[in-house]
């Protein structure tokens, strides 16, 4: 640990990734709050009596501080800037209370800073070699996650799936591939069909391999919740794409899509043709943000979900002909 004065966080100490990453997001807002985080931070250090216990860490978003609590309890000080996601975070904790979630200790609502357990940020999930057991770790955890009724405050599927759908022909436009123009249309069309049915269980939404984390109360528990309100469907996507370049250096990759797709559905006691639509909307969604930031194409990991998801429901629909029908709302096991 580099050498500071007393309790204090210096501006030395604040990662440049995360200054570089408020000003490209935030522009003149985002560099203002990085210049008063240490204040803030030292602030919430002494009234909290915070003891720092480590060098502090970061992600795009956030400054992560190890500290010691009054009576010796290991936590982490975590500090963002004020904004809706973070709301939703705070009433995400305190809704699951640490039920397959990191713990919120105590929160500081003008700053939005957090108090939270320490979990081990050495030990994610990525750390398990074999995919079916770390996919199998992280389907137990989302299942506890989305048994959870989503509390009043959070922002709904519904809404975002009808904004998406609005969205859809100026995003078509800005593909250069006439067969991504197609898939993309695909996809608009599986989220009509749900948009009238949005769920109202409390996802996650960005529940991958590193936003689970080894703990003490719990083998693993999951981290950095950006909460809403909506279908479960709508929250496999991240787990579907985890350690994606090692599938495809493996090969093989439209086949471990569908075993987690599958792994997740079932743990999960999913309809999987509606699953499957809701995932499809999670692509869409992605391929808007996407255009919005420039691109032209969709994202191969994409294109590549789709394509496993979308051949497995034909494969599906075939073998059921004659015996089931083929509406969009087939049976789960297909």
């Amino acid at each position: 640990m580099r050498e500071r004065r007393g309790n204090a966080l210096e501006a030395a100490e604040v990662p440049q990734s995360l200054a570089t990453s408020y000003a490209r997001a935030f522009g003149d807002e985002g560099r203002a709050w990085i210049a008063g985080l240490p204040a803030l931070a030292t602030e919430i250090l002494d009234r909290w009596e915070l003891r720092r216990d480590g060098d502090p860490g970061s992600g795009e978003a956030s400054l992560v501080l190890p500290v010691l609590r009054k009576d010796g309890t290991r936590a982490v000080l975590k500090l963002q800037m004020p904004r809706e996601e973070v709301m939703a975070a705070l009433i995400g904790l305190r809704t699951w209370n640490g039920q397959g979630m990191v713990r919120l200790l105590d929160h500081d609502p003008a700053s939005a800073g957090m108090l939270l357990e320490r979990l081990d940020a050495a030990r994610a999930l990525t750390s398990v070699e074999d995919d079916d057991v770390a996919m199998g770790i992280l389907a137990e955890l989302q299942s506890q996650l989305v048994r959870v009724p989503a509390p009043p405050g959070l922002r709904g599927l519904g809404s975002i799936a009808r904004e998406m759908l609005e969205q859809v022909p100026q995003t078509a436009l800005a593909l250069a591939d006439p067969a991504d123009r197609r898939l993309l249309l695909d996809w608009a069309s599986a989220v009509a069909e749900l948009v009238d049915e949005p769920g109202d269980r409390m996802l996650h939404w960005d529940l991958h391999y590193d936003n689970v984390l080894a703990a003490q109360r719990e083998p693993w528990l999951a981290i950095d919740p950006e909460p809403l309100a909506g279908d479960p469907g709508f929250d496999l996507w991240p787990a579907l794409n985890s350690r994606w370049d090692d599938l495809v250096a493996k090969g093989d990759t439209l086949r471990v899509v569908r075993r987690r797709f599958d792994l997740l559905t079932s743990v999960l006691d999913l309809d999987r043709a509606r699953a499957t639509g809701w995932t499809l909307g999670r692509l869409l969604q992605n391929a808007i943000w996407d255009v919005e930031d420039g691109q032209s194409a969709l994202d191969p990991s994409a294109v590549a979900i789709s394509q496993a998801l979308l051949t497995r429901v034909t494969s599906a629909e075939r073998d059921a002909s004659g015996t089931r029908g083929t509406g969009p709302t087939g049976t789960r096991g297909a």
